[in-house]
């Protein structure tokens, strides 16, 4: 990482000069990839390449000639955790978006099928949906979230001079190019893993140069103490890169087509992508919003951590105990039955450090307690905690290779995955984003807690209506495929299960529109709290503390056992 000088980032012109020579030579290489390329997928993603190299290379020549990277270090470095916050309700509205448009779909089918528009048909944006709520709504809400918090309790800028500005544009860009590909049908067929070859290149690069800004603003931190976020964090930064480059090894058919081949195949294949698709939720969607949760809550509630011994178990434990879960997705398949077995007893092992952190979270709040009636960012951050609670409980139950039996294939399996995005990743990314906004644009307050108010409870009766329609549904849906006839038949075909569906489905599309409506409220509360409004008959109210800690360095937030 770049040394830092009293006044300025001593290297950050010798930063751009670097980035400028990268984005200079990468936009030749895809103008002419582009114009080499026979396949037309392909060259469409050769020619967003080349556009956003070619615009990032003028970026920074003008950036350079004004002299406007040689900024001070005696202010947090703010300006690309704001692009964050805003890049976070963009892509947050976009997923939900396509998701409401997916259980239309199922609930409606002859209304929203689109036959001349095959892009938009269930196969295409089903991992359209699922890339935009995990990875570029909830990685963007982690990379901010880390850049803040990293910055508060280290009293350190962060390091690496314009390297937290290409870890954010190029997280974009991997965005853009996943969508995109899904759309042309341009996908690994692997869940959560659909990029191909040269987006999975490309990722690999932002995140090592993640990592390195992470790192290094830990390494020159003026605090002694690592604050417990910033192990989750880690955790899942490191974690998670390992896990993309196992699971992602592919030999490409040539350097100018998009086609690949996984480097595994068969058993081998399907145990290495579960144990990368139930660590992605472990890592990404649990240790790295664990994180979030140490922070902010705390930051909050005004009060220390209820527990700092209870954390360190709990982080160790949900290490240890989470990487060998991955297997209970594969119960009754070719899988060896004693892999099968190890993956059941550490998923339900898992359910004690997983309850030891909601615990530890939701009693951080022991003298507090009335911020649960008059502060609805606080609520909405412990109900985050109950959905965990809930989804961390029933995710063992169903991994017992009995009830799995029954769960397994079903829209159980829908409701429990949304029980957890929804209510616990959902949620408390909506209280960091509630916390960070006038925060960072240095506000007295939300535009409205009365809006916070409505988006809490109509997203709440939408989480309630999905999960629910969903549990219904799979119980169901099991119960039918096991049922024989007298004579040894299946009792109910496909079809029919199907139909049995139906009002379960349009109660799901009904959940999903609530809380799809509670995201966009947010989004304009945070809208009108950037441009410093309030409203006028909240104005005499006054929830949020003035900023602490603004841009100046300030001492960390404490933290106690």
């Amino acid at each position: 990482m770049t040394a830092i000088t009293s006044k300025a980032e001593g290297g950050a012109p010798l930063d751009a000069a670097l980035a400028l020579s990268f984005t200079v030579i990468g936009a030749i290489g895809a103008w002419t990839v582009a114009a080499l390329t026979k396949d037309p997928g392909f060259q469409v993603h050769a020619l967003i390449f080349a556009a956003a190299f070619t615009v990032a290379s003028l970026a920074l020549t003008g950036g350079i000639s004004s002299g406007k990277f040689a900024q001070p270090t005696d202010k947090y470095m703010d300006g690309v955790i704001k692009a964050g916050v805003i890049a976070s309700m963009f892509w947050g509205v976009v997923g939900m978006l396509v998701g409401l448009t997916l259980a239309s779909q199922l609930a409606w089918p002859n209304l929203f099928y689109f036959p001349d528009l095959g892009f938009l048909n269930f196969g295409r944006i089903r991992p359209l949906h699922t890339s935009a709520v995990i990875f570029a709504f909830g990685g963007n809400v982690l990379i901010s979230t880390s850049f803040y918090v990293v910055q508060r309790t280290c009293k350190a800028r962060l390091a690496g001079g314009i390297a937290p500005w290409f870890v954010f544009w190029g997280y974009q860009l991997f965005i853009v190019l996943a969508a995109t590909g899904y759309l042309m049908g341009i996908t690994q067929t692997k869940e959560y893993a659909e990029p191909e070859w040269y987006v999975d290149l490309w990722l690999t690069i932002v995140w090592v140069a993640y990592l390195l800004v992470f790192l290094g603003t830990i390494w020159k931190r003026k605090e002694p103490h690592i604050y417990v976020a910033n192990w989750f964090y880690l955790a899942f930064i490191v974690t998670i890169a390992v896990l993309h480059l196992v699971n992602n090894a592919a030999l490409p058919v040539s350097l100018l087509s998009a086609k690949s081949y996984s480097a595994y195949s068969g058993v081998q294949d399907a145990l290495i992508q579960w144990w990368y698709g139930h660590n992605a939720v472990g890592f990404f969607l649990t240790a790295g919003f664990l994180a979030i949760m140490y922070y902010f809550i705390p930051k909050r509630v005004e009060r220390p951590v209820y527990s700092y011994r209870l954390s360190i178990v709990h982080f160790w434990a949900l290490i240890f105990i989470y990487i060998w879960a991955g297997p209970h997705h594969l119960h009754y398949t070719a899988l060896p039955q004693w892999t099968q077995t190890l993956g059941m007893t550490f998923s339900i092992m898992l359910w004690m450090p997983s309850w030891g952190g909601m615990i530890n979270g939701v009693m951080t709040l022991s003298g507090a307690w009335d911020k649960l009636r008059t502060d609805p960012v606080v609520r909405m951050l412990i109900v985050s905690l109950a959905f965990y609670g809930m989804s961390t409980f029933e995710g063992p139950v169903m991994s017992v290779r009995t009830v799995n039996a029954l769960s397994h294939y079903t829209d159980w399996g829908i409701g429990h995955v949304h029980s957890g995005s929804l209510g616990w990743v959902g949620f408390v990314s909506f209280g960091a984003l509630y916390c960070m906004t006038p925060w960072l644009w240095r506000r007295e307050r939300l535009y409205s807690d009365r809006l916070v108010e409505w988006h809490f409870w109509i997203s709440t009766t939408g989480i309630l209506l999905y999960i629910t329609a969903m549990w219904v549904s799979g119980i169901m849906e099991g119960l039918m495929w096991r049922e024989y006839t007298p004579e040894g038949f299946l009792a109910y075909s496909f079809v029919q299960t199907v139909e049995a569906k139906h009002v379960a489905y349009v109660v799901r599309a009904l959940g999903g529109l609530m809380y799809l409506t509670g995201t966009v409220i947010m989004v304009y509360n945070l809208w009108r709290t950037i441009r410093g409004d309030v409203r006028e008959s909240e104005a005499a109210t006054v929830t949020v503390k003035p900023v602490p800690m603004g841009p100046a360095l300030a001492p960390a937030p404490a933290a106690a056992e």
